[in-house]
């Protein structure tokens, strides 16, 4: 079966929000706050570990029944059905989706059941010391040479975990950039450095140019041409891995119906493994799939990640909002905004619907952060005093992991009071009466008093956890998957292909020949300009 194809603007629902829409103008959160005394009740749901608060969001209790409305018009439950039932859902590849599957204890196929017993063993082996170096030493350095979602993912979550690392270090290769690879390389020891390089196809233009550079830098530091104890491959394509060097028996898996940006719970997840110990990396995928349960089987209205998505299409579609920041309270999730780039913005970033048509409405929006309380002393100067409405999820931890109370206890009151300032906001009345208070004179006052207004009336989202670990952090990202995939069914686009991204590969792999030294082909001024100026032709 195939995703249905809804026009979501040609719902019943969908007209109703905007009546909503035009309801709500006059009112403010701190109206709506003051009105409904069970705002708390629909508005919020206590799961497991997880505390989600998404009442500081302009909508009341009949928008809210409304958009659950819009989510059954546009047929939720059918299309998670056909998600977990692995029909193929990514149509334009004719693939199912089935990235769920990679962390599934309870049915798992066998293929994928001996997929991790193989990042088991070998974690393991690495971990202990019983793979070594060609000259017989243990490493003590691994390389994730990868790029997309064999990268972002595993680099997030190892930076993400890494209260719970071993002595092991972890280093990521990505981008196709010659002097941040030697960067790398130059810090490490080749004799105790091991690579796993991750691609699909291993033909990736970066990753093949990366793992070369590897390859040879392992030759001529090593004096050897034999670099089997030193390199493993992730990828479909055995017979390209074995003609690079690397032993059959250290080739692990991928399949065609797990995209690369949902990659990390399989064997693209080596790194992370090899990181924390399989022990933790189990604990990771057992959280996601608790997740994957909650989204089965919860009800729309207390569906978190459901929830969450219908939020975020109020303020996109019907609020005008166009951007989303994503703000965590912990440095350990710092690269968490550039890893839900990537998760939301390439998977819902379409202008085409199910039927081949174009949209009328908006869809995928821009999403960025930083970590609190970093971003409060940079970009919230936008978002509470600019003229963008940028909604925001505020993601929190009641426990620290070292059990620095003072610290941990100043975070979180910047975490909450962030988003009380932002809901509430600061009248010209308040501050008016604050600076009167401080006996600062009526000229100063009447000069300087507008600028110090916060209009308010900001929304906010609340995910507070109980602590950050491999359980919690797999409860988290798969969160932001289903999120991925609520919307992409309601906004009626295929969210499992990624066609965005091929264009500038395809010209890059042309032009790349005319760089090196062939004739310039005919093109538009700047791209001819740009060519002159890289081969030093005047």
């Amino acid at each position: 079966m195939s995703l249905h194809k809804i026009n979501p603007t040609e719902t019943k629902a969908w007209k109703k929000l905007i009546e909503q829409k035009h309801n709500l103008s006059t009112e403010t959160l701190n109206s709506l706050f003051s009105k409904e005394s069970n705002r708390l009740n629909y508005l919020s749901i206590k799961w497991d570990c997880f505390d989600v608060d998404f009442s500081k969001n302009i909508l009341n209790e009949k928008t809210f029944n409304l958009l659950t409305e819009l989510a059954e018009e546009c047929k939720i439950s059918d299309s998670i059905k056909m998600l977990f039932d692995g029909d193929k859902i990514n149509e334009t590849e004719g693939r199912s989706v089935l990235h769920t599957e990679l962390r599934n204890f309870k049915t798992s196929n066998s293929s994928i059941v001996a997929d991790r017993e193989k990042i088991k063993s070998f974690s393991s082996k690495i971990i202990d010391g019983t793979i070594k170096g060609c000259t017989g030493k243990k490493f003590t350095d691994v390389v994730n040479i990868g790029i997309g979602g064999s990268d972002l993912g595993p680099k997030m979550a190892v930076e993400a975990l890494k209260f719970y690392k071993n002595s092991l270090n972890i280093h990521f290769i990505s981008n196709v950039d010659g002097d941040h690879n030697e960067e790398v390389l130059k810090t490490l020891n080749p004799e105790t450095t091991f690579f796993i390089v991750v691609s699909k196809t291993f033909t990736t233009q970066e990753t093949l140019t990366n793992a070369n550079l590897a390859k040879n830098w392992i030759q001529k530091k090593l004096d050897t041409k034999e670099i089997q104890n030193h390199f493993c491959a992730i990828s479909t394509n055995v017979n390209a891995v074995k003609d690079f060097g690397i032993d059959e028996e250290y080739i692990f898996k991928m399949y065609d119906f797990v995209g690369g940006r949902f990659s990390m719970w399989g064997s693209v997840g080596l790194s992370i493994s090899i990181s924390i110990g399989y022990d933790n990396f189990k604990k990771f995928l057992i959280g996601a799939e608790k997740m994957d349960i909650h989204f089965k089987e919860s009800p729309i209205e207390k569906n978190i990640p459901i929830c969450l998505a219908l939020i975020g299409i109020w303020n996109s579609n019907f609020l005008g909002s166009h951007t989303q920041g994503i703000i965590p309270y912990t440095e350990y999730l710092n690269l968490l905004p550039s890893y839900l780039q990537q998760s939301m913005m390439e998977s819902n970033g379409k202008n085409i619907d199910r039927s081949g048509k174009k949209v009328n409405y908006s869809t995928g929006n821009i999403i960025w952060g930083g970590t609190g309380t970093n971003t409060q002393h940079a970009f919230f100067q936008l978002i509470h005093q600019g003229d963008k409405l940028i909604p925001c999820d505020f993601i929190g931890f009641k426990k620290s992991l070292h059990g620095n109370k003072d610290s941990h206890n100043k975070l979180m009151s910047n975490y909450v009071g962030q988003m009380q300032a932002l809901m509430k906001g600061r009248s010209l009345y308040e501050v008016v009466s604050e600076m009167k208070s401080k006996n600062i004179d009526e000229e100063t006052i009447n000069k300087n008093a507008n600028f110090k207004v916060f209009d308010g009336n900001k929304p906010t989202t609340s995910i507070l956890i109980d602590q950050l670990n491999p359980e919690s952090l797999g409860m988290l990202i798969s969160m932001y998957e289903h999120i991925v995939f609520t919307k992409g069914v309601i906004w009626n686009i295929f969210s499992f292909d990624q066609w965005g991204v091929e264009l500038g590969k395809v010209l890059a792999s042309k032009l790349l020949t005319e760089i090196k030294g062939g004739e310039i082909s005919t093109h538009d001024d700047s791209t001819e300009s740009h060519l002159k100026k890289l081969k030093n032709i005047s």
